[in-house]
């Protein structure tokens, strides 16, 4: 089959869906299919065009795969209004490099958020006569009310009849998270829905890789403790800024570090400098093969958000656990079932500081490190192997599609 694969987002950007499409692609070629990608030039987290990259197209054909990248306003505002003026730019510029550039394929994967981009995909499939798989790796607009950035009105009715429509003419409809496949399982029980959930490389997220990254900011031994990704409203990091604000006053023993860049980054940096917070240090986004080093050589691992986001599961969490590393999770929902049935760490709910800092404290304790590691690697190798989720997707496309 030729198979292509729609995507705001790709590599060279670092993320989870970057890494995610990145491995579904190369599985795809290694058995034997023919796979396209269009997608954005790469601007994320930064909202600047890398600049080896012309803005208006480009393509680049390397080892069985051809990449489509085409025009994009990038913005990594808060405003819901420029934020929307970027994903439309790229739904019209892909929806014209797709009709142009792009030959005839088998099957259309599109990958959402953002939504839109379903009309894109729907488009192109009608046209190019493909079977079309939309991937839901967020639940909009249902997140967005949930983070209060969207009330239910007009333009709240307006997403949900865009997301129905999207649902309706999709061969497919893949959900990231056991919230979402039952959330659109509910809603619309007639549609073939499937559980393609996020997962790890076992393999490269291993526990015996070295890594130096931390001894070039901290000298001393203290405990590392770290947060990397995107730097956004949904990640509520000023909780662990104050977490390490008021730990520092009754230990010293831990150190955190917050890896990555987002809309937040500067609020976090000023207030880390207005209360002279000594044991934070800020890193520059790391290139994705830098991240099995950088999770391995952690000591305690954070993931956070700021409320519950129905279906969100963060796709660090997997790596975190495959690495040996014990988390402390600051969120709700599924990522809170996964962590207490793997037993891989300690949850709190989002904004409880006095409890994330208590949590903290019961991991100075070594032993109790490591059992949460080994729990978390032996549950991760077992439910969440991405070797084994790719290998059951294809299972999924070919008995769908090739007899058609």
């Amino acid at each position: 089959m030729h198979i292509c694969i729609l995507t705001q987002y790709y590599p060279p950007e670092i993320g989870a869906p970057q890494a995610r499409l990145s491995e579904l692609s190369e599985f795809l070629i290694k058995k034997g299919n023919a796979v396209s990608i269009l997608t954005a030039v790469p601007n994320y987290p930064t909202g600047r065009v890398f600049k080896e990259y012309n803005r208006l197209y480009s393509f680049e054909s390397k080892h069985n795969l051809k990449i489509h990248r085409s025009f994009i306003i990038p913005s990594i505002s808060t405003s819901l209004i420029l934020r929307l003026i970027s994903y439309f730019s790229f739904l019209i510029s892909s929806f014209i490099v797709g009709l142009t550039k792009l030959k005839k394929c088998d099957v259309i994967i599109v990958e959402s958020p953002p939504l839109f981009l379903g009309l894109s995909g729907y488009l192109l499939s009608r046209l190019k006569n493909a079977k079309l798989i939309f991937n839901v790796s967020d639940l909009w607009p249902d997140s967005f009310y949930d983070m209060g950035l969207i009330e239910k009105k007009l333009a709240y009715n307006i997403l949900k009849n865009i997301e129905e429509f999207i649902y309706n003419k999709s061969d497919i409809i893949m959900g990231q998270s056991r919230g979402i496949v039952s959330n659109i399982e509910m809603r619309f029980p007639k549609l073939d829905i499937f559980h393609f959930s996020n997962g790890v490389n076992t393999s490269t997220f291993n526990v015996n890789i070295d890594s130096n990254i931390f001894e070039t900011y901290l000298s001393s031994n203290k405990i590392k403790i770290v947060y990397a990704g995107l730097h956004g409203v949904a990640q509520g990091l000023m909780q662990i800024l104050l977490t390490a604000n008021s730990l520092r006053k009754i230990n010293d023993d831990f150190h955190f570090f917050f890896i990555g860049d987002g809309p937040e980054k500067k609020k976090l940096l000023s207030y880390k400098d207005q209360k002279k917070i000594n044991n934070v240090t800020f890193i520059e986004p790391q290139k994705r093969e830098m991240m099995p080093g950088i999770w391995s050589q952690s000591d305690i691992a954070i993931v956070s958000l700021s409320t519950l986001i129905y279906g969100a599961v963060p796709s660090k969490l997997y790596e975190i656990m495959s690495s040996g590393i014990p988390v402390v999770l600051i969120a709700n929902g599924e990522p809170k079932e996964i962590v207490n049935l793997a037993k891989s760490g300690l949850v709190v709910e989002p904004g409880d500081i006095p409890n994330i800092l208590n949590s903290i404290l019961k991991m100075k304790d070594l032993n109790v490190r490591y059992q949460f590691g080994e729990n978390g690697r032996r549950f991760v190798k077992k439910y969440y192997n991405r070797k084994v989720i790719l290998k059951s997707f294809l299972e999924k496309m070919e008995s769908k599609f090739e007899n058609n």
